[in-house]
């Protein structure tokens, strides 16, 4: 291999799935063990891996997506190794080793296929932000893969009385079992939320973390939802 290039060359598989670098997912494929990944995802592929969009489970499950929330997903199959990226976004990589975590349905990149999952609205929101957010609740045995429009800051709550707020277009993931609610602070709304256009904030509360983004950029999600 030309030297300058070396140092791309995939890495040995160690885990079902694993990052290449910053920005790119690496799945390894094995008959029998399925995979949901965002449709339009696959940046390349070893072996034999067979894709089929929309699959009926995730058309029973996700209808919800169908109203411009969250983005489709597609069902892959096969043996080999599977590449995955979103627009150069940062991947995480999450072994959920029988615990869960709800994602946005915008930064969800992939997931193992025999993992239980289901789309919900998030409860009292709608009346702050305008709109309902909706997420990707999933648990079990297996990986998750998510996006991240840069870095991401992981924050642990504590689960003390003090609550974490996070602007709804930074907001990545968090623990299901969190309490969440809507604040709005008018006297702070040229100062802070951004990408509200407002003070507007969620705030998070009890035992386990949050998954935050660097970029607030509403654009951002509309421009992967297409």
């Amino acid at each position: 291999m030309n030297q300058p290039l070396a140092g791309y060359a995939p890495a040995p598989v160690t885990a079902r799935m694993e990052n290449h670098g910053n920005h790119m997912l690496k799945v390894a494929m094995q008959t029998g063990n399925d995979l949901f990944a965002r449709v339009g995802s696959m940046v390349a592929y070893e072996g034999f891996v067979q894709y089929e969009p929309n699959p009926p489970a995730v058309r029973q499950i996700a209808k919800d997506w169908m109203t411009g929330e969250g983005a489709p997903l597609m069902k892959c199959s096969g043996d080999g190794l599977l590449y995955l990226a979103d627009y150069g976004a940062n991947v995480v990589v999450i072994n959920l080793n029988g615990d869960g975590i709800s994602v946005n349905a915008t930064n969800l990149l992939a997931f193992d296929a025999h993992l239980t999952w289901g789309v919900e609205r998030v409860k009292g929101l709608a009346k702050f932000a305008g709109q309902g957010l909706w997420n990707t609740k999933i648990s079990g045995q297996g990986w998750v893969a998510l996006t991240s429009r840069g870095k991401p800051i992981v924050v642990d709550c504590g689960g003390g009385e003090d609550e974490t707020y996070v602007d709804p277009d930074a907001l990545v993931a968090w623990s299901p079992n969190l309490k969440v609610k809507g604040k709005r602070s008018f006297k702070a709304q040229s100062l802070i939320g951004r990408g509200s256009g407002e003070a507007y904030q969620m705030a998070f509360s009890g035992q386990g973390i949050v998954v935050v983004q660097p970029s607030e950029d509403s654009t951002d999600r509309l421009r992967v939802r297409g």
